[in-house]
C-alpha cells in the first residue's frame, strides 16, 4: 500500500486519479438533468453557453479545490487548518460546514439512485413491460414511490454498495472499482449513443441538440444565460470538498491545469453523450425532451416499450444511469470517510461503517417523506424533503462553499495568493496570465454571489 507523507493512502496512478475525480463529477446532473434542461432552453444555444461557462466557472474552482487538497495533504478541514496563514480555527469551521454538504447530498442522492437501480432490475426481469402509454409508465413509477418498503430497500442497496467499495481502501477498493465502473459506463454510453443515432428521428434530434437556435435565445436571453451558468457551476459538485480529498491523494507534482482539463473533458463528454442518446430517442418516439424530471422515469420507459429490443436497451440505459450515480456515491463517501479518519482518528473500517450507517439513517425522512407527499402525484410540484435537501445543497452550500474556496486561496487571511499560486503552478512550464488571475480573484466571486442570489430570486419571484 502506498502511503503519503502523513501516513495516508495515495492513489496508485494518474489514470486512477482522473477517472476517480471524473467519477465524482459525473452523476445525475450529467445524465439526467443536463438533457432535459437543454430541452427546456432551446437545444444547441444552451449547449454552447454551457461549455463557455464551464470553462470560466468550473475550471478555476476545480483547480482551487485540487490545489487546496494537494497543498494541505488532508481533507478540507485539515487542509484549511494547515494552509491558513491567519484564523485557522475560523477556516476549519467553515470547512466543516462545507463538508456537511456531502452528507446532505448523500441522504437524498442515494434515494434517487435507488430508483435507478430498481428500474435496471425491472427491465432486466421484464417486469416493466406493461408501460405501453405515458399514463401507464407514470402509474408504474407511482407504485414505486407509494411503496416505502421498496424505496427503502433500493436506497439501502445504494448505501451498501458505496460502503462495501470504500471498505477496502483507496487503492484496492475505491480506485480499482471506479476504474472498472467508469470503463463500463463509457462503453455503455458509446453503445447506447451508437444505437440512438440509427433511429429514424436521429437527424432531427441532433439538429435540435447541436445547432444553436438564436431565435429561442432572443426570446429569453437572461434566463437562458443564467440557466447555462448554473448548470456549468453545479455539474462538477464543487464547494463541498469532494474534489479536495482527491487532490490530497496525489503523490506527484504535475500540472493541475492539465489534470483538471482531463476531468472536465470526461465530465463534459458524458453529459454531451447523454444528449446524443436521449434526443434522438425523443424525436423518434415523439417524447417532449423539455418536460423535466418525468423524462427519465415516465417518457423514456414509454419510448423503450415501443422500440425494437426495448427491454434490452432499457436495461442497458438504466445500468448506465446507475453506474453514473454509483461513482458519485463512492467518491463522496470517500470524502466523508477521509474526514473521519483525519479529524477523529478512526480506522478505515470504523469510518466507513459510520458513514454508511449515518447516510442510511439520515436518508429515512427522504424515503418516507417523498412517499407521504407524492404517492398520488409523484411528478407534481409539491414540496418534499428531497426538494428541500436539494435546495440546501445546490442553491446554498455549493455556491457559498465555492466562494469560500476562492476567498481562502487569495486572501491574506487565508492561504494567500503567493502560496496558492506556488502550489497551483507546481509542475507547469508556464504561469497563469495576470488577467486570468485578476478575474479569478475579483470577478469570479461576484459571479458566484450572483448565482447564489439568482437561486433565491427564482424561488421567491419566479416560483
Amino acid at each position: 500500500m502506498t502511503e503519503s507523507a502523513n501516513h495516508r493512502e495515495a492513489l496508485a496512478s494518474r489514470l486512477g486519479f482522473i477517472l476517480l475525480s471524473a467519477g465524482c463529477a459525473i452523476g445525475l446532473g450529467n445524465v439526467w438533468r443536463f438533457p432535459f434542461i437543454v430541452g427546456q432552453y432551446g437545444g444547441g444555444i444552451f449547449v454552447f453557453l454551457y461549455l463557455f461557462f464551464l470553462f470560466i466557472l468550473g475550471f478555476p474552482i476545480l483547480m482551487t479545490e485540487m490545489a487546496v487538497g494537494r497543498g494541505g495533504r488532508s481533507n478540507l478541514v485539515g487542509a484549511f487548518r494547515t494552509l491558513a496563514s491567519n484564523h485557522a480555527t475560523v477556516w476549519s469551521w467553515l470547512a466543516r460546514a462545507m463538508i456537511s454538504g456531502c452528507l446532505i447530498l448523500m441522504i437524498y442522492y442515494t434515494t434517487v439512485s435507488g430508483w435507478l437501480f430498481s428500474y435496471a432490475g425491472y427491465y432486466a426481469r421484464g417486469t416493466i413491460a406493461e408501460c405501453g402509454t405515458p399514463a401507464e409508465c407514470g402509474a408504474f413509477f407511482g407504485t414505486l414511490l407509494a411503496s416505502p418498503g421498496r424505496s427503502l430497500g433500493y436506497m439501502l442497496l445504494a448505501v451498501a454498495l458505496g460502503t462495501l467499495i470504500c471498505w477496502f481502501g483507496v487503492q484496492k477498493g475505491v480506485e480499482q472499482t471506479v476504474k472498472y465502473m467508469m470503463g463500463a459506463l463509457l462503453v455503455l454510453m458509446v453503445v447506447l449513443a451508437g444505437y440512438a443515432l440509427t433511429l429514424p428521428g436521429a437527424k432531427e434530434g441532433l439538429t435540435f441538440y447541436l445547432k444553436p437556435d438564436w431565435s429561442h435565445f432572443a426570446q429569453n436571453p437572461l434566463e437562458t444565460t443564467f440557466a447555462a451558468m448554473g448548470q456549468a457551476f453545479f455539474t462538477l459538485s464543487l464547494g463541498v470538498g469532494s474534489m479536495t480529498i482527491f487532490g490530497s491523494y496525489l503523490k506527484w507534482k504535475k500540472s493541475l491545469a492539465a489534470e483538471c482539463a482531463w476531468i472536465i473533458a470526461l465530465d463534459t463528454a458524458v453529459a454531451l453523450c447523454a444528449g446524443l442518446i436521449i434526443f434522438p430517442i425523443c424525436k423518434s418516439y415523439g417524447v417532449d425532451a423539455a418536460q423535466g424530471p418525468g423524462l427519465l422515469f415516465v417518457s423514456l420507459p414509454n419510448a423503450f416499450h415501443n422500440m425494437r429490443l426495448g427491454r434490452l436497451w432499457g436495461t442497458l440505459f438504466f445500468i448506465f444511469m446507475s453506474l453514473a450515480a454509483l461513482t458519485t456515491i463512492v467518491a463522496v463517501f470517500e470524502n466523508l470517510i477521509a474526514y473521519l479518519q483525519d479529524e477523529h482518528h478512526l480506522s478505515r473500517q470504523t469510518a466507513t461503517l459510520s458513514v454508511g450507517l449515518a447516510v442510511a439513517i439520515l436518508s429515512l425522512p427522504c424515503v418516507f417523506g417523498y412517499n407521504i407527499w407524492n404517492a398520488i402525484h409523484p411528478l407534481g410540484g409539491s414540496s418534499t424533503i428531497l426538494d428541500f435537501e436539494d435546495f440546501i445543497v445546490s442553491q446554498n452550500l455549493l455556491p457559498l462553499g465555492s466562494l469560500t474556496l476562492c476567498l481562502f486561496a487569495f486572501s491574506k487571511y487565508g492561504w494567500g495568493q503567493a502560496g496558492f499560486l506556488a502550489e497551483l503552478e507546481a509542475g507547469q512550464r508556464w504561469r497563469f496570465p495576470k488577467m486570468f488571475l485578476f478575474y479569478w480573484r475579483w470577478l469570479l466571486p461576484v459571479i458566484i454571489l450572483a448565482i447564489f442570489a439568482l437561486g433565491y430570486w427564482q424561488m421567491f419571484f419566479r416560483g
